[in-house]
């Protein structure tokens, strides 16, 4: 008889679910489908960025059909675990009730490195280049997931 894994509810939050959280959402349920079910939200909804679509496209994930949305509309899913992925998120994250488990783990903010590049005169790939980096980053942590939960 197979056992049944329980998987846990995790939630990336981040100020716009824009970009760093929809990316956390792809790469968690491509590679950790079994083990988390995966959700992403923002302290506000900022759309979809285009640039973190292209970057996770590039790796075979497609995040185009995330939509962006406030974490007040996921209120009524008990999660096990809220991962905060920037500052303002971590300050301003809500409270969860029961024994949900938060954590920050922060990553830079692709979008506000690629205005940089772009104000010095820097190509387009150069700024492709912020959301890859931090994509992958965010992949390196995701892939310790769930175990790394209980040491953070």
């Amino acid at each position: 008889m197979q056992k049944t894994v329980q998987k846990i509810k995790v939630l990336f939050l981040c100020t716009g679910n824009s970009c760093r959280s929809q990316m956390a959402e792809g790469w968690a349920k491509a590679l950790k489908g079994g083990e988390i079910d995966a959700y992403s939200a923002g302290i506000k909804a900022h759309g979809l960025n285009p640039n973190a679509v292209k970057v996770m496209k590039e790796v075979g994930i497609d995040i185009s059909s995330h939509t962006s949305k406030e974490v007040e509309s996921l209120k009524n899913i008990k999660f096990d675990a809220v991962i905060t992925l920037c500052g303002n998120a971590h300050e301003t994250c809500p409270v969860f009730p029961g024994d949900c488990k938060v954590v920050h783990v922060g990553f830079e903010d692709p979008p506000k490195m690629a205005e940089q590049i772009r104000k010095r005169g820097g190509s387009q790939e150069e700024e492709l280049d912020c959301y890859r980096k931090v994509r992958d980053e965010i992949k390196s942590f995701v892939e310790t997931l769930p175990q790394s939960l209980e040491e953070l």
